[in-house]
């Protein structure tokens, strides 16, 4: 078996949405930037379309890894890593699997059916650490409930996570936009498919961008692996596929304005201290977005083509509106968590790699 240091990711995945898969993605590439000799690995539904070509290795399942315990248990056996990060996936056979060879378990969630899930005592007793994927103020801090639990077992750590920022990459930036430079307006709807639970659809973020380009602005739309919608002819509209994590974020940081679902990307554009309007593209999306608008951090209209075009044509034409806009961003400082999680990461998979070897010496 290979000594070097493991760690293994369990994002929740599937044909639709990719909020988890890209977080799980973020931190595994800059724990490899970090620590070179780190073996990473994941579990994913092998029809998601995330899945093809990815290059960590990767063990693909028939459905979720939550639907799929007996694969994922199977992988904790073989890979034996010292980290296991589950992210919104996995159930209490495979928590116990990796308590079982030693492994340090971490769960991220982002819904509060899922924050319930880790607030169980028998999956306290399993995790080390509890990493909500929001800022308290957007999340919800800890419950008088929670808190007793925490005080009763004395784990696992609770984080709250503002976002969590890929690296940089400007050259992978550059090779998107070499020919159209770089947006006033950057797009991104998520993963590319609708949601059950929602009417809005990639594509009505496409016919907006459509509409913003007719008016004389450059239109990036970052099309997500299961976007099939429709494309444009106006030149200053262009479709983008295959975007990293760190291209994305210099696209972010080098935008005028961002027009986004409720995600994981909203969080990243606010942590960059972007001008945002947000239109919620899944049922847990409206209030999450709905709290942000009342921090004053996003704009967020009613979804109607007219209601969203206005707010995006008055931050593009009035720069007045969009540099207030951009100040109250930074005011609430919402900040990048991936050093500290890195950090975290590398504490526990060096003290894993501790206590096996104190094992191996008994």
């Amino acid at each position: 078996m290979s000594s070097s240091p493991r760690v293994l990711f369990v994002p929740v995945s599937g044909p639709s949405g990719m909020g988890e898969f890209a977080r799980a993605r973020s931190l595994a590439d800059a724990l490899r930037a970090r620590w070179p000799n780190v073996e990473t690995h994941f579990v994913l539904h092998r029809e998601a379309p995330y899945a093809r070509n990815f290059h960590h290795p990767a063990t693909l399942v028939p459905a979720s890894p939550t639907l799929c315990t007996a694969e994922v248990k199977r992988v904790i056996t073989e890979f034996a890593p010292q980290v296991v990060i589950f992210d919104n996936a996995g159930r209490t056979g495979a928590l116990r699997a990796a308590r079982r060879i030693g492994a340090r378990v971490i769960y991220v969630s982002s819904r509060g059916r899922q924050r319930y899930k880790a607030f169980r005592l028998r999956w306290m007793r399993l995790l080390d650490e509890h990493w909500i994927s929001y800022p308290a103020m957007i999340a919800g801090h800890a419950t008088l409930l929670e808190r007793l639990k925490l005080r009763l077992l004395g784990r696992p750590t609770l984080r709250f996570l503002d976002t969590v920022l890929a690296p940089a990459d400007e050259p992978a930036a550059q090779t998107l936009i070499a020919d159209f430079g770089m947006p006033d307006v950057l797009i991104v709807p998520g993963g590319g498919s609708q949601f059950h639970d929602s009417s809005m659809t990639p594509a009505h973020f496409a016919g907006w961008g459509t509409a913003l380009a007719a008016a004389g602005f450059r239109v990036l739309f970052v099309a997500g692996p299961a976007y099939e919608g429709p494309s444009s002819m106006d030149p200053r509209w262009r479709l983008v596929r295959g975007v990293s994590g760190g291209a994305l974020r210099v696209l972010l940081e080098r935008s005028r304005l961002v027009l986004v679902n409720g995600g994981d990307t909203l969080l990243q554009a606010l942590a960059l201290g972007k001008a945002c309007v947000a239109v919620p593209i899944a049922g847990d999306q409206a209030a999450r977005i709905a709290r942000c608008a009342e921090l004053g951090a996003v704009r967020a209209p009613t979804p109607q083509a007219d209601a969203v075009l206005r707010e995006c044509l008055d931050l593009l034409e009035h720069e007045g509106s969009r540099l207030a806009l951009e100040e109250k961003v930074r005011a609430i400082s919402f900040a990048d968590a991936l050093p500290r999680l890195l950090e975290r990461i590398v504490e526990l998979t060096a003290a894993s790699l501790r206590l096996g070897a104190v094992g191996r010496k008994s």
